[in-house]
């Protein structure tokens, strides 16, 4: 599952991260981050279901982290997309693929957020949900 993680100034440079991975066991993948000297906003992909999400989650928030679960990470408007899958063989994790009805099938699973391809759509008909 995918979370937004918000640090403030106060715990940003505590290795929060690294902690929660020692103490719980569950691999957290780091998919984008923003930091600035008063902030720092993550989005990771971790590993975990049922108690062990918990667990997860627990951990960051008595660690002073505000987690937002990212339920969409892309959307395709399927009014501009024309099929064409030129955002499809870019893509370094095959979230995107050509149906034989030349319309674009999206797995959020895959999906890393790296923009490659609103880059590569000639019709910008993909973009980041924030």
């Amino acid at each position: 599952m995918k979370f937004r993680l918000i640090y403030n100034h106060k715990i940003l440079s505590k290795p929060i991260l690294a902690e929660t991975i020692l103490k719980t066991g569950v691999l957290i993948n780091i998919l984008e981050a923003k930091v600035t000297p008063t902030s720092g906003e993550f989005m990771v992909d971790i590993s975990a279901t049922g108690k062990k999400l918990e667990e997860v989650l627990g951990f960051l928030k008595n660690s002073g982290v505000t987690v937002k679960e990212i339920i969409k990470i892309l959307e395709i408007d399927m009014n501009k997309c024309i099929g064409c899958g030129a955002c499809v063989s870019p893509c370094p994790t095959q979230a995107l693929k050509l149906n034989p009805n030349l319309e674009i099938e999206f797995d959020e699973k895959k999906c890393v957020r790296c923009g490659i391809c609103l880059l590569a759509c000639p019709t910008k008909a993909i973009k980041l949900v924030e």
